[in-house]
């Protein structure tokens, strides 16, 4: 097991990486406030972890209350999000009833939305399944839902007490998942770390057949570099918002094609080709540095190119997005390859060009 922190003075937590973690009770009840928890999770993780993670809980004698949700992106919903709630108040959940995240990205964001509503805030563990969610979602304590007009947009900064990923869980992960959580492992190197980069374009082929000692490095500094940001802008009022890159592209994929059409993290992938190329119109990037994304984000056995949505539809979906100050969209581009800048200053022609021919 490796383990790093996330530094947030006070709310400070640990993230625990390795191999039979669901085994691990004296992991998580440090951080239970009673021993009574609620997990959350949804049809597909419930008949593959949680008879598993609720034995080893039960044995430590905590008593454990389990929400099963439909699974899928299409599935976060106000309406969904209301299925926790009502399992939480039938069971009389307290304030010091911890909620523990079983499953991907959409269960951690899902749950840990929830545990800031619920009570006006319970504590929240995440356990995450899923490789995307293991390398980014899980860590940094965004929480949130779509709506139809824009993904993420409902939500709270709401941190974890403990991030506990399990890499045996990876084993059960389809190979579209398994791609789907290495585009944020790409992105990481894109942004922050051109060695990285270098050790995954010659280690790709291990982290897709899940060699245990590839696979683990890779998680360790995934989470390494997000926490790092994270400790230094918690509420994405500066930095953090590199760990968006390719995102105001892949959130206008994903809305316009309609939620799980797209896997979010193949949107990213094909939305980190179009930054590539916007920063290459920019004078940035070479034609080479293109080159070598696309085929990093191809070896990796992601789309590296995006559909066409029209221009228009394009700028109606990414007008919506997060980092949209004064009516302004501002991106996540590329100066270099491993070194990221927020900006808001694309020309209109160069993004135009870039949207009207997707590639």
């Amino acid at each position: 097991m490796q383990t790093l922190t996330v530094d947030l003075a006070d709310r400070s937590y640990p993230i625990h990486i390795g191999a039979g973690l669901l085994d691990r009770a004296d992991l998580i009840q440090p951080h239970l406030l009673q021993p009574r928890v609620a997990v959350v999770t949804n049809t597909t993780v419930a008949p593959l972890y949680l008879e598993r993670l609720s034995q080893t809980l039960t044995a430590a004698g905590v008593a454990v209350h389990p929400v099963v949700l439909p699974d899928g992106e299409a599935y976060k919903t106000w309406e969904t999000l209301n299925l926790i709630f009502g399992a939480l108040l039938t069971w009389r959940a307290e304030r010091k009833t911890t909620l523990i995240a079983l499953g991907g990205g959409v269960i951690g964001d899902m749950t840990g939305f929830a545990a800031a509503c619920y009570q006006r805030g319970v504590p929240f563990i995440q356990i995450p399944t899923t490789l995307l969610s293991q390398v980014d979602s899980s860590v940094g304590g965004k929480t949130g839902i779509n709506h139809p007009l824009g993904k993420n947009m409902i939500g709270a900064f709401y941190q974890p007490k403990l991030v506990l990923a399990d890499t045996d869980t990876l084993k059960t992960l389809p190979p579209r998942e398994l791609s789907a959580g290495l585009a944020e492992v790409i992105k990481y190197g894109l942004i922050w770390d051109a060695d990285f980069l270098v050790w995954l374009e010659t280690n790709m082929a291990k982290l897709r057949a899940l060699d245990a000692e590839a696979i683990t490095r890779a998680i360790y500094r995934s989470c390494e570099i997000k926490a790092q940001v994270v400790g230094e802008d918690e509420r994405e009022g500066g930095i953090r918002a590199i760990l968006n890159l390719g995102h105001t592209f892949g959130h206008a994929i994903e809305t316009g094609m309609g939620y799980g059409t797209w896997l979010h993290g193949e949107a990213v992938g094909a939305g980190m080709v179009l930054a590539a190329e916007t920063s290459r119109r920019l004078g940035w990037l070479t034609d080479a540095d293109v080159a070598r994304t696309r085929a990093l984000i191809r070896a990796a056995g992601l789309p590296d190119t995006a559909p066409d949505l029209g221009v228009a539809t394009w700028l109606d979906y990414m007008g919506h997005d997060k980092k949209v100050e004064s009516g302004k969209l501002r991106f996540v581009l590329l100066k270099k390859l491993g070194e990221a800048v927020i900006t808001g200053d694309v020309p209109k022609d160069v993004l135009t060009d870039v949207l009207a021919s997707p590639r």
